[in-house]
Parts: structure tokens; sequence; C-alpha cells
């Protein structure tokens, strides 16, 4: 079937059709994917219509730019009536074929208004670029069809959209931002598995995750303000960095994570969580805060802090690890009477133990050789021990609320060898033992005269003072 068969069609129709491609080859631009699309199909048409292969060029030099438009080289225009028949029935194909290129990909930030924007990318394999769901929609959006996106997935602001969905999406080479969107109960992509970060807040309605391939690979992880009862379908292997925050319902959190480069906050979730990290091997940071369980039986080195701050659990356990590059701190943890680190042996930072009530006996570092900064526990102790520790480059303050006569009685020949380079301070019986710097109430209600010197390096002294303003403020 031919779409032009001879020089018949009158000079009008011609003429318009030429006004037409101009416009549309020239003029008539459009910056959204359907009208690009649509616009090179018709200009194929057109020229397949106007290009006659009687020997009439019909105008030519018209046709040329729209040629170009449609990346058909094209040396001498004037030449244009002895394209092959063939050529002019293919012409509406490849302009069809360029429209869907044209759909498919975005220099900007294609906007979907509704659900049918959502569906006109769905011939698309790969998309490229940034997609944005409108805060005014009231559709339900699928992004059915796609299965990588080249770029950022965002929805921001919107009250009324209750789902979204990815049926076939394997891989988002961007970020999912999900913020303020406080109607949607459902987020589906089951077949996901990579995306480059998960940012998500204020979900008040969103209480599972429709991850049902899991994602496995994800360099960010940002969740708060959410209705969520578990992370079930974020499974990740290695991560730059996690924060959970104030997830209220959430009563689960267990991934396979193998190492974190940057850092892993949990914090001020459900009281009750249970927190499970079995493969976790590295970190640099890891804080917990308002935690009922926490379990990394497999960590062995941190490159940065372990924090553990006022959580709910009677024990806590790092059976594998044997370094930290900066400081360890248990503060606040009101339940907290057994701590183990069978294999710590150096500690870069700080050590501080601190307003931890029922913690009694401190006995679980029997490995640990060197403090980097300062050796500082106040509490309610009846006995500290530390047998291999041999070097504290900071301070040494220990107080507490019963006798530790015998305990300081252990550490006092450190300080006399100057194995404690700082300043020393060991005493007990007070009503107010404090950390160190700072004078404990001496039962009687005497004030205690002298305390350790303040002898730490900035940085150690640094992420002491935000370890008790963590206390504080929290």
């Amino acid at each position: 079937m031919r779409v032009a068969t001879s020089v018949s069609a009158t000079a009008s129709t011609n003429k318009c059709a030429r006004r037409r491609l101009a416009q549309l080859s020239v003029g008539g631009r459009t910056t959204s994917s359907q009208g690009r699309a649509a616009a090179f199909t018709e200009r194929a048409c057109l020229l397949a219509c106007l290009i006659d292969d009687g020997g009439h060029a019909l105008a030519a030099y018209d046709l040329h730019p729209a040629l170009l438009a449609l990346n058909i080289p094209v040396t001498n225009p004037r030449q244009l009536h002895k394209m092959p028949s063939m050529m002019k029935i293919a012409l509406p194909a490849l302009a069809a074929a360029s429209g869907a290129y044209a759909a498919c990909s975005t220099s900007a930030t294609m906007t979907i208004q509704n659900a049918g924007d959502a569906s006109a990318i769905a011939s698309c394999s790969t998309f490229s670029g940034n997609i944005a769901i409108a805060t005014g929609t009231t559709d339900d959006i699928s992004l059915n069809g796609v299965k990588k996106i080249d770029g950022n997935l965002v929805a921001t602001d919107n009250s009324d959209m209750k789902q979204i969905s990815a049926s076939d999406l394997e891989e988002l080479d961007g970020e999912m931002q999900l913020d303020g969107l406080t109607r949607l109960y459902a987020v589906n992509f089951p077949k996901l598995k990579s995306v480059d970060s998960i940012k998500w807040n204020a979900l008040p309605n969103l209480q599972e995750i429709g991850f049902t391939a899991e994602v496995t690979k994800a360099n960010k992880v940002d969740i708060q303000n959410t209705a969520l009862r578990s992370l079930k379908g974020i499974n990740i292997e290695e991560v730059d960095t996690v924060f959970i925050a104030n997830n209220g319902y959430i009563d689960e959190i267990s991934m396979q994570l193998g190492n974190v480069s940057t850092s892993l906050t949990l914090a001020d979730n459900n009281e009750a969580v249970k927190v499970d990290l079995p493969n976790l091997i590295w970190a640099s940071n890891l804080t917990f805060r308002f935690c009922a369980s926490v379990s990394v039986p497999s960590l062995e080195r941190l490159n940065g802090s372990l924090g553990l701050y006022n959580n709910g659990f009677e024990s806590f356990a790092a059976p594998n690890l044997t370094s930290v590059g900066e400081a360890v701190a248990l503060v606040a943890n009101e339940n907290l009477s057994n701590v183990s680190f069978p294999m710590l042996g150096k500690i870069s930072g700080n050590l501080q133990i601190a307003n931890n009530s029922k913690l009694i006996e401190v006995d679980g570092f029997p490995a640990l050789k060197s403090i980097g900064g300062a050796f500082d526990m106040s509490g309610n102790f009846t006995d500290v021990s530390t047998p291999k520790l041999n070097s504290v480059s900071g301070a040494f303050n220990l107080q507490s609320t019963d006798n530790v006569t015998e305990t300081c009685a252990t550490y006092k020949p450190l300080k006399e060898k100057k194995l404690i380079e700082g300043g020393y301070k060991c005493e007990g019986k007070l009503i107010d033992p404090a950390g160190e710097g700072h004078k404990g109430t001496k039962q009687g209600g005497s004030d205690d005269s002298t305390g350790a010197a303040s002898t730490l390096s900035a940085a150690t002294g640094a992420l002491s003072l935000a370890a008790m303003a963590a206390v504080l403020l929290f």
C-alpha cells in the first residue's frame, strides 16, 4: 500500500501540507513528550504525502528541515523526488520510533499530572530523566511497563494520591523521594531490586512496603515519620547511609547489611522495635536510640563511633568487635545490666558509660588495652574491671554511688606510671556521680573538691559533649 500514488493532489492541499510541515519543523515545538511524539508522526505522514515518485520534488527545500529534524540526512534536497516508494511508506514508522524515543527521554523533568500521563511511557523499557508527580493529582499513579529509570522519581506535598506503583520497574538509578503524601497507603514496586537512594518522610498512612523482590542495593535510605510496621522489602547488603527515625509503629528492623560506609542511625522509633543485623561486619558509625533490642553478632570493626542511648534492652553484646576508630558511648539505658565486648582491644576515642542505673558491674571489656581519649564512667557501680588496660590518652574519671575503693586501687598505679596521660579521678559513695570534668556530690551533702582535668583532645571532647547533649535533649 502506498501513502501517496500521484501528483493529482490539488495545489491547495500541497500548499497546506507544506505550511504545516514548516510549523512542525521550525515554529511548532513542544516540551511535552506526548506532543513531540505526535509532531514527529504528523511530520512524517505529511512528508510521505508531499514527496511524489512521479518526478515532482514538490518544494523540496521546504521539506529539507523536516527531514533533518527526523535525522534523515539529505545531501541534495532537489533530489527528494527520487526517494524510493518504500522509504515514503516507512517514514511514518520512522517518525513514530523517533517519537517513542522522545517520549522515553527528557533532559528536564517529566511531570505526571494524571494516570494518563503515566501510561504514556508504558512502552519505554528505560526512561531517561527525572519523573515528578504533580502535587495536584488525585489519581493513583501506575508506571507500568518501565523496567529502568535513569533519574529521580519524586512525589511530594500531595494530599490526595493513595497509591503509587510500577509493576515492571527493576532499577531506579536515582532517588525515590516520597514526602508529605498524607493519604498514601500503598507503594508497590514488586520487581524493584536496585535504587540509588530512598527518601521517605511524612507518610502517616503507609504501613507496608510493597517491594516483593526486595531491594538489595541502595546507597542511602532515609525513612522518617511513617506508619510502617517493619522494613520488610528493604534488605540491602551494602549502604552508605541509613537513617530510620520517628516511625512510631515499627516493631522490627532486620537487614542483611554487610557494611555501612558512613553511618547507620535508628532513633526514636517504636520503643518496642527489635533490631537484627546478623551479617554486619564493619561500619563507620552506628547509633541506636530507643530500641528494645539490638543484635550485631558479626560486627568486627568500627571505623567511627558506637552510640547506645536511651534503649530499653537489658544487655548488649558485640562478641566479635575488635576495634573502634572513635568513641564508644553507653548512656541512659535504664534497664541495661550487662555489656559484653570480649574481643575489643582498642578504642581510639572516648569510652563513656553514664546514667545506666541498673549497670552495677562493668566487666565486659576483658581484652581492652588502650583508649585514645577519655575513660569516663559514672553510675551505680560496685565494680569496674578492665584487666588489660595499659594506656589512656585522655582523662580518667570513675564516679559511683557505691563503694569503689577496691576498683580505684587497681587503676591508681596506671596514673602513677603515667599510663593515664590526662587528669585522674576515682571516687565512690557519691549522691550524684558526674561525668568527666564535673564534680560529683558526696554523701553528706558536700561537693567533691577535686575533679579530673579536662585534658581531652578537641575531637574526643566533642564526642563526649555530643553524647551528653543527646541525653539531655532526648
